[in-house]
């Protein structure tokens, strides 16, 4: 009797637990499927929102990051093309063989090498061709593509950050991922979730210089629904989102001249410019008007380990006899030679090895008459009467051991802005060197040894002289401008530190400059549509054992009323070769005289 009762307890407990297994388990799929499916764990998790995720996909049509246009707004970046969008999940797509082929048709391609390319498609992107180039679409195309109604295969605009004729590349720079900058630049936005460790930014150029200021708000995206069978949701396929603000990001007006920009790059690489660089500035106002540096680089496949994005228009180099300018203007503010002063010249100094570049010698010359001829013997002779702590305060007074882009110390918190990314200041004398040893200061006086600058300085030393000898910071940006083009900042000109030189001495220097073109080292360029005046430099280097030589010519045109200053430099030209920088110096004054008329 004991034994029975204790069967039917046993029973019944295991009933009871059966019964609160399967109570609990219903319960469980009630709250998952119908009660809290929005609200699931502690967590907080949306179910049906990770459900309908996981048959959703987003491509980025547009980055949302702000614009950089030039001087008359022509956009640097953000160019928008019509081209094919394709959402891998859709897998349906490709399954109506005639619509398949109507879509090769359209866009010109093989049904195979298309089919073959949705086949590989892993995660939703716009259609490139074997270059890594989007496959544009005219009008007619993009409207034909989405009325086959394909799933999955749309025609839409995509914004590209740059162009695929991009111009200026080292001045824009790219944009890269680099989690270690985010953390340091941007820890505030971190913690709010307004970006991540793989957000993009600025790397180099403009990009990097104004990023905080070309930050995007909201990317502009389009999310693609289909069911489990690969289907669009009906009423739920396509859903676009953007930004709604009509003041951010910002953009950047430059004072960049693309039309010049493109005649300038298209003259450099006609001349067979390999390394070096070439920069225009209004010879009123300093502004930067074009600035090109070789070699160029892939913006879509930045090289960084070669150095190719590297602006080389901003990188110091020994600057050879075009140093003689500043040499010159500090024996004409001091008194250091008189004009009708000789020097000989027989070729020879005598000692430490040092020569003209004529080795016959160019005779007795005056000031004047040695700057035209380039000599360097006379040279020599004036900077031993100077001296080099004089050489050096001309140098700084003339702007040439300083960087020369519009700086600010502090810009909407941002400290010690500089527009110009990456810009590096001149020398005359390395630290340590004596700089009245004889030795070091005839070198120094021709632009050899330690002595450096950079050919944005050049350029701006030209200006300096022609607005009577006071230097001015170079402006790149002009404005900084809201969504709806009203200007957010605009870049005021700005003195650069330094006291300059006299109108009296700017006036015999312009006058020097015309008689190298004149009489001198620069007679070559005498048949040109505007009348050129400026200065040859040619340092010598040793690359990898071998010797080379970095070929200036720094100027202006025209003369009478100058528009342009200009400086070229090829770098690492093979010792007494053809002089390239002349050569593009004058490319460069005809193609600005040309574009004039």
């Amino acid at each position: 009797m004991y034994l029975l009762r204790l069967a039917k307890r046993r029973s019944f407990l295991i009933l009871l637990l059966l019964t609160v297994f399967w109570g609990g388990l219903i319960a469980r799929l009630w709250w998952l499927q119908l009660g809290f499916a929005h609200h699931y764990s502690a967590r907080d998790i949306d179910l049906v929102k990770h459900a309908v995720r996981q048959r959703q996909q987003t491509v980025i049509l547009d980055s949302g990051r702000g614009e950089i246009r030039d001087r008359n707004g022509y956009p640097f970046t953000g160019i928008k093309t019509l081209t094919l969008v394709l959402f891998p999940l859709a897998r349906t797509g490709m399954a109506d063989a005639s619509a398949a082929q109507k879509l090769a048709s359209l866009i010109d391609w093989p049904q195979a090498k298309l089919a073959e390319a949705i086949r590989k498609v892993k995660d939703p992107h716009a259609l490139r061709d074997e270059r890594g180039k989007l496959v544009a679409l005219s009008a007619r195309q993009a409207e034909e593509i989405n009325r086959l109604k394909l799933p999955g295969v749309l025609a839409l605009p995509v914004a590209q950050r740059y162009r695929p004729d991009a111009r200026a590349k080292q001045v824009i720079g790219f944009v890269g991922q680099n989690p270690e900058l985010v953390k340091q630049l941007y820890p505030s936005e971190l913690r709010s979730g307004k970006m991540s460790l793989d957000s993009g930014i600025g790397a180099s150029g403009l990009e990097r210089s104004f990023d905080r200021f070309l930050q995007q708000i909201e990317p502009a995206r389009l999310s693609y629904f289909v069911d489990g069978a690969g289907r669009p949701l009906r009423g739920l396929d396509m859903r676009f989102k953007q930004s709604e603000n009509s003041y951010y990001p910002l953009s950047l007006t430059t004072t960049l001249d693309a039309k010049i920009q493109a005649k300038l790059e298209q003259a450099a690489d006609q001349a067979g410019l390999k390394q070096g660089s070439i920069v225009v500035l209004d010879a009123g106002s300093g502004d930067v008007v074009a600035m090109v540096s070789r070699p160029a680089y892939d913006q879509s496949k930045v090289d960084i380990a070669a150095g190719n994005w590297q602006n080389r228009a901003v990188k110091q180099l020994p600057p050879g006899s075009v140093f003689k300018i500043v040499v010159a203007a500090a024996a004409l503010e001091e008194g250091a030679a008189l004009p009708t002063e000789k020097f000989q010249c027989t070729g020879e100094y005598g000692k430490y090895g040092f020569s003209c570049w004529n080795k016959e010698g160019h005779g007795a010359v005056t000031m004047e008459e040695a700057f035209a001829q380039s000599c360097n013997i006379a040279f020599a002779e004036i900077a031993k009467r100077l001296g080099g702590a004089k050489i050096e305060e001309y140098a700084r007074r003339l702007g040439l051991t300083v960087p020369v882009g519009w700086t600010a110390k502090e810009l909407y918190q941002l400290k010690n802005f500089r527009q110009i990314d990456a810009e590096e200041s001149g020398t005359v004398f390395a630290p340590g060197v004596p700089r009245e040893d004889e030795g070091v200061l005839i070198q120094t006086a021709i632009g050899q040894r330690d002595a450096r600058i950079t050919p944005l300085q050049a350029a701006n030393l030209m200006v300096t002289i022609l607005r009577g000898g006071q230097p001015g910071q170079v402006r790149l940006v002009r404005d900084i401008t809201y969504q709806n083009g009203v200007t957010f900042y605009h870049f005021s000109p700005q003195p650069l530190e330094g006291q300059g030189v006299s109108q009296i001495t700017a006036w015999k220097l312009r006058r020097y400059l015309e008689q190298v073109v004149q009489k001198g080292t620069g007679k070559s360029l005498g048949g040109l549509p505007w009348k050129t005046a400026g200065k040859s430099g040619t340092a010598q280097v040793t690359v990898r054992g071998q010797r080379r030589d970095h070929q200036w010519f720094v100027g202006y045109a025209p003369v009478d009323k100058p528009r342009y200053a200009i400086a070229v430099v090829a770098e690492n030209r093979p010792a007494r070769g053809t002089h390239l920088g002349t050569a593009i110096f004058s490319s460069v004054a005809e193609t600005l005289a040309s574009l004039r008329e």
